[in-house]
Order: C-alpha cells, then sequence, then structure tokens
C-alpha cells in the first residue's frame, strides 16, 4: 500500500470519526433543546435531523452549483443560517459560562471546519495538452479580400435604384466625351 493511500484511509478515519462525534453531540443537543421547550421526542429527533443534515446537504449543493458556474449565494446564506441554529442549540445547552459555551461550540465547529475543507478542496486537474498538428494535416483559411476592395464583374450592370433620380444621357455623354 502506498504512502498516500495509507494517509488518504487515515484522513477518511479521522473525518469519518469527527464527523460522527460531532453529528452525535449536535444531534442531540438540538433535540434536547427542542424537547426542553414542549416538543416531543420525536419532533425532537426530527428538528436535528432537519438541521444537521440540511447543513450537510447545502454544503454539497454549494460544491456542485461551482462545478457547473452557478450562483450559490442565496444557498450559501442558507448554510450559514443553518450553521448558526445549530450552534446555537449546542451553546444554549451549555453551562452558561464562557468555558461552557466555547466547550459546547467545539463539536459544531470542528464539524463545520472539516465539511469547509472537504468540500473546498477538489482534484486538482493539469489541463489538457493540445495534440500536436503536423503540417500535412493543417488547413489553413485563403486570405479573404476586405468587403470594400471587391469590385463587381464588368459583365454586371449596376442599376440605381427605383424612382432615383436619373441625368439626362445627353449630358453624361457630353461629359465622357
Amino acid at each position: 500500500m502506498s504512502r498516500d493511500r495509507i494517509e488518504s484511509a487515515v484522513r477518511l478515519l479521522i473525518l469519518l470519526a469527527i464527523g460522527t462525534m460531532a453529528g452525535a453531540a449536535a444531534f442531540t443537543h438540538v433535540h434536547d433543546l427542542s424537547v426542553a421547550h414542549g416538543q416531543p421526542h420525536w419532533i425532537g429527533w426530527a428538528n436535528a435531523v432537519a438541521v444537521e443534515l440540511m447543513a450537510i446537504y447545502l454544503g454539497l449543493e454549494i460544491r456542485a452549483r461551482r462545478r457547473n458556474g452557478r450562483p450559490v449565494g442565496f444557498v450559501g446564506v442558507l448554510l450559514v443560517a443553518f450553521a448558526l441554529l445549530s450552534l446555537a442549540a449546542q451553546v444554549a445547552e451549555a453551562e452558561p459560562s464562557v468555558w461552557g459555551w466555547i466547550v459546547a461550540a467545539v463539536p459544531s465547529l470542528a464539524f463545520l471546519a472539516l465539511v469547509k475543507v472537504v468540500l473546498s478542496s477538489a482534484p486538482a486537474t493539469a489541463p489538457a495538452p493540445e495534440p500536436a498538428q503536423s503540417q500535412a494535416d493543417r488547413y489553413d483559411e485563403p486570405e479573404q479580400a476586405e468587403p470594400s476592395a471587391v469590385m463587381p464583374p464588368a459583365s454586371v450592370s449596376v442599376l440605381p435604384p427605383r424612382g432615383a433620380v436619373q441625368p439626362d444621357r445627353r449630358q453624361v455623354v457630353g461629359i465622357i466625351r
């Protein structure tokens, strides 16, 4: 097994461990806060699923939109809103002290940081090299003359538009002679 594959496997295990633990803490805090404010247990779990999975989905949606060149503004605002909702639930369940709030926020912040790192990493792809083309295969377009330099053939007569005032033939013949 190569060093890169081992490193990738370790990174994946760390991601899964942090994601699982942070997700469990976030789900529990949202559930407990919902129940503490009068919601039945099943709605507490539904709230937890909605808040936490929505944040993950929105992160994936932003990545897909960027890949396709679509705008991400509204989806980004929603992601921040759901992340803040999760963070608020964790802080609300904490001991009312600065350290209690910081400790309660750690799982959510760690999870958000991991999601950001994972979703912002894109595989490095080198631009495709242009194929070499031999001189025999090349086709050069013939040079085009500018439109003002193109003259109609002598056999084509250019007639004035209908209704235009025509000079008297005798005057024209007199000028030419």
